[in-house]
């Protein structure tokens, strides 16, 4: 299969539109082509491409920052003599000098499916600056790993923030050309944006399900996504953000993993399949220890759960809900420690009015229903069911492939 990138590097016929105007890129450390060439470094060999600057979002344009809210600075890229705006340093929206600098920018970031990933923020900002500032925006579309199933409550109407730029659920199952159409119609944007799309995509085939297994290397989109399980538990493990419990970070598995020194993880698993088996189908749920060589509990021994979903024989694609998942870890802990202090207090993505399980979460309702003693999983069914039905249909539109 073919990247958008790869088939703008491929047929000059694409690019033909871009002769004698002013490019810029935006991209990051997975942005790479079939040969593993960064996405900058190819289209500057072209020779008829006109590179005049670059942008990086969220952890940089190569990949300088490990950990997560950590702001990157502008620079002048060494080998290519033109300058890199950060999007995630002084600045989230591209300013109007940064946007004096191009006539096009290529949008080529490889997303992992989920609304709270802030490439999806970004991609919304630079579509609303391109707008007022009349200039264009091309999206070299790539995968979502994760394919097509839909999960989770739809962000709320004045919840909006840098990991929730519209009302979609957290699984949201669109490619980012596909996320940029969907801004333009339901914005009404007056802007100009291409979509330059993939070649052979097929989100519904084993094994990868929307990632191309053996056809193309998987390059860390940042730092704490090393591979396609990751990704797949994500929508759901991203939430232990807005928790005391660890997602791993500091170990060689974050994000498929939680845990906390004080936790008794067999019980939990005990009390997560007793309150809601089917939440726990389509992967392998195993306790096991870690010990974090940074953030959260950091040097002491945590008692924790993997989750795996590496393997054929027991990964369900459509069976696996990642959200549902670690939800209903939540409402376990709830359950066997009701005054565990489970929600971490702290600013998160600059946000410091709302706890950060909100913000992640697009609301409150899920952090309601895990403190709810009386509320059942079947009440948070009903609302995610509903909420999920009408993203499938809002979404159709958009949809490319």
């Amino acid at each position: 299969m073919k990247f958008g990138i790869d088939r703008l590097l491929d047929e000059p016929e694409l690019r033909k539109p871009l002769a004698g105007r002013r490019v810029a890129l935006l991209a990051h450390p997975a942005s790479l082509t079939r040969n593993l060439c960064h996405s900058l470094d190819a289209l500057a060999m072209l020779g008829d491409v006109r590179l005049s600057a670059a942008f990086g979002p969220q952890h940089g344009l190569r990949g300088d920052k490990q950990d997560n809210m950590v702001e990157s600075p502008d620079y002048n890229d060494p080998v290519h003599g033109i300058p890199v705006f950060s999007l995630y340093g002084e600045v989230r929206r591209p300013t109007p000098a940064m946007m004096d600098t191009f006539d096009v920018l290529l949008v080529d970031l490889q997303d992992l499916g989920c609304r709270i990933y802030t490439f999806v923020t970004t991609l919304l900002y630079v579509l609303e600056e391109a707008a007022k500032t009349h200039k264009e925006v091309w999206v070299l579309d790539r995968p979502n790993p994760i394919g097509r199933p839909v999960e989770g409550l739809t962000l709320r109407a004045g919840c909006e923030s840098f990991v929730g730029a519209g009302p979609m659920p957290m699984r949201h199952g669109l490619t980012l050309g596909e996320l940029a159409r969907w801004f333009v119609a339901t914005r009404r944007l007056d802007v100009d944006c291409q979509i330059i799309p993939m070649e052979g995509w097929e989100p519904d085939a084993a094994p990868g399900y929307g990632w191309p297994v053996g056809g193309r290397t998987w390059v860390n989109p940042s730092p704490n996504a090393p591979n396609l399980w990751m990704a797949r538990c994500y929508p759901g493990s991203v939430m232990l953000e807005g928790t005391t419990l660890s997602e791993g970070r500091g170990t060689t598995r974050p994000l498929e993993l939680l845990g906390a020194p004080d936790l008794d993880a067999r019980a939990l698993l005990a009390q997560m399949r007793s309150l809601a088996p089917a939440w726990t189908r389509g992967c392998r749920l195993r306790s096991c220890s870690f010990e974090p060589t940074f953030h959260k509990h950091v040097g002491e021994l945590c008692a924790g759960i993997q989750v795996h979903v590496e393997d054929a024989a027991y990964y369900d694609h459509e069976g696996f809900k990642p959200w549902r998942l670690f939800t209903l870890a939540f409402k376990a802990l709830r359950r066997l420690r009701p005054d565990y202090p489970l929600w971490r207090d702290f600013p998160y993505e600059y946000e410091k009015d709302r706890l950060a399980i909100d913000v992640i979460n697009g609301s409150d309702l899920l952090r309601r229903w895990v403190d709810d003693s009386q509320a059942m999983p079947g009440d948070l069914e009903a609302l995610a069911a509903a909420d999920e039905a009408a993203w499938h249909s809002e979404r159709a539109a958009a949809l490319l492939y």
